[in-house]
Parts: structure tokens; sequence; C-alpha cells
């Protein structure tokens, strides 16, 4: 597996998870709403903060005809394209004051552009990383000028073939960065769980050899939290305020106290998952002083036989292994053995 570099922050098979905290629409138009966003995905955990770089004009054209009508069963349907970027975009001239005040509290910032001059704005910003929209995963051209700035790269995967995903990666080759990153991405929103195909993540790493992540529009933490089990290293998840405050994305972002909880949940995985080990640690060897071992269980007198009656199998652990039992049974007591005595070679005869 690669790493990338991002902001000095590495990301890769033995570092951190690297979660990020997607600003997108849930600014509602308002500055002081992105600005509490970015305060608050600091206060939750984020390791960083992502915009999205584009106008309607930049995205699409200001047409109604049935080509930008949205009907694909989606939470946006019955408006147009440009209708719904207008609503959503974050206004350009804000994103280098957003991007000061994330880095002031410690956050990484970067964006989403969606052509060629959203690229060339962020370059004037020097945002440390670009990330690749799942919709724009086909646009090959404007991966290759991405790509072409020598930037680290996450790709989102959710609308993406296998062919897609490789002609992408080609395109970032060309332009000689490797710098890249792959998400998997389910592209409903909200997202159903039945459609989200964890298992993909483990096959994604064969497969590419690339750092993999999960940019999750399901509702809650737990598939966030599984992705991480199954070896992401990045988790992208939208963030608002207040859901019920409405906005384009409200519906399949996550609160802070949700968020926080999600991280928190997400470092005590990483914990858990330690590495691949057979050893014991001091506590669990202090653990085995409680396993069963072989222990005489009556008074003995020298040369009285061991039976079954006198030697068992009990706890705790201070004995002879039990798969010895039928070596002792049938030989004679050394000498007096008191109730309650570890048995060990030494007290048989031979």
């Amino acid at each position: 597996m690669n790493y990338l570099n991002i902001d000095n922050k590495v990301i890769g098979e033995d570092s951190p998870v690297f979660i990020i905290a997607e600003l997108s629409a849930n600014h509602l138009q308002s500055y002081e709403n992105a600005v509490k966003l970015i305060k608050a995905a600091k206060e939750a955990g984020a390791d960083a903060i992502k915009l999205q770089t584009y106008t309607p004009d930049t995205i699409t054209l200001d047409c109604d005809n049935e080509y930008f009508q949205i009907r694909q069963g989606t939470i946006w349907d019955g408006t147009t394209l440009y209708k719904l970027y207008q609503e959503a975009y974050t206004p350009w001239e804000w994103q280098p004051k957003l991007k000061k005040i994330a880095e002031e509290e410690g956050l990484i910032c970067f964006s989403s552009p969606f052509d060629n001059k959203a690229v060339d704005f962020l370059e004037e910003m020097e945002v440390p990383a670009y990330k690749i929209a799942s919709f724009e995963i086909t646009d090959i051209p404007f991966i290759e000028y991405v790509a072409s700035k020598g930037k680290p790269i996450i790709m989102s995967t959710g609308i993406a073939t296998l062919k897609d995903i490789e002609e992408a990666l080609k395109a970032c080759k060309r332009s000689g960065n490797e710098q890249i990153a792959l998400l998997k991405c389910t592209s409903e929103y909200p997202s159903p769980f039945e459609a989200i195909n964890l298992k993909t993540i483990p096959n994604m790493l064969d497969t590419f050899n690339y750092t993999v992540g999960i940019s999750d529009h399901t509702l809650g933490t737990s598939v966030s939290v599984a992705a991480v089990a199954l070896g992401a290293k990045i988790v992208e998840k939208h963030f608002t305020l207040n859901r019920s405050a409405g906005g384009p994305d409200s519906k399949f972002s996550m609160e802070p106290l949700e968020f926080k909880n999600m991280v928190k949940a997400i470092r005590e995985v990483e914990k858990a998952l330690g590495t691949v080990t057979y050893e014991l640690t001091e506590k669990q060897l202090k653990s085995r002083e409680h396993s069963r071992s072989l222990f005489v269980t009556k008074d003995m007198k020298q040369g009285e036989i061991f039976t079954k009656d006198n030697v068992r199998s009990i706890r705790p652990g201070f004995g002879m292994e039990t798969k010895y039992i039928n070596d002792v049974l049938g030989k004679k007591a050394k000498g007096d053995i008191k109730k309650g005595t570890p048995l060990y070679w030494d007290k048989i005869k031979f």
C-alpha cells in the first residue's frame, strides 16, 4: 500500500485513520454557519474539513429542458441541476478565509474542484490535496489536469466501474502523480446499507495497492467504523450543525455529537486492530494462572495409586498440563501428597 502525505500528515497502512468532515452545502449560504461548522468539526475530532469548489455556471448550464431535470429517484428530484447548485455551492470568496480559519483550528483544509478553473483557483489558495468527486471520476482530461499539479489526490468511486477506476488511475500516472487514495463510495443519498458492499474494501486494497477509504453517505456510524476494521484509512462524512435546519445535503449529514461518537469508535477500533500476533501480553500470561491443570484432589499416602478420584483437571493452572492425565493414572505417589497440591513429575514414582 502506498502512503499519502497531506500537509505533513501521513496517511496509509500504519498511520491513524484520516477523518474528513465534508462541509458541502450545509452552510446554508451563511458564512457564519460555515465558520461554525469548521470549529464544530475540530471539536468533534475531525482531521480535515473539505470544501467544494464550483459555481452553478462552472458545473452545468442554466437550462431546464429534460436533460437537466433531476428525476432519478433522489432527494433532489423536482428541481434542475442549475437550481440545486445555486443553493448548494460555496461562494469562492469565502474559501481562502475558511481555509485560514480551518488551519488556525488545526484542521487540514482542501477541496473538490469540478473544473480546471476551480483547480487554478485552489492552486492560488495553496490547498495541500485534491478530492475527485464520484461524478467526476470519468472525466479523464480533468483528472489529468488535477494530477498535473503534483498534489495528493483522493478519488471517490461512487459511480465508477472497475474499468473506470483503472482509467482514472492511469490518467494520474500519465501526469506523473501516484499520490492517490481511493474511497469506496455508494452514490445514493442517503445510502441504504444493503448497497454499501464493504467487502469491496479489502478487494480494492489487493487489486490496486493504493490507500483505500470510504466516503460514507449512510445514516449513523456503523458503516464507517466497520470500514476501518476492513482496512479503510480515510473516512469522509458530510457534516452539519443540525439536520433539522435543512439544506440539500442535510438528510445524509452527521451532526457534531454523532461525528464525535464516530471518531471515538474509530480510534477504539484502531487500537483493537493492533497487529497480527499470537504472543500473550503480561496480563494474559498472568491470566493463564487461572487455566486448568492437574491437581491432587484428595490426601494421598506414599505408594498410593493415582486415579480419576484423586487427580483431576481443575482450575488454577499451577500443575501439569492436562494432556498428561493418562500418563499419570495408574502410577504411584512418590511420597505423601496433600489435597490441593499441583501435580508434577517429581511427585510420581516410575
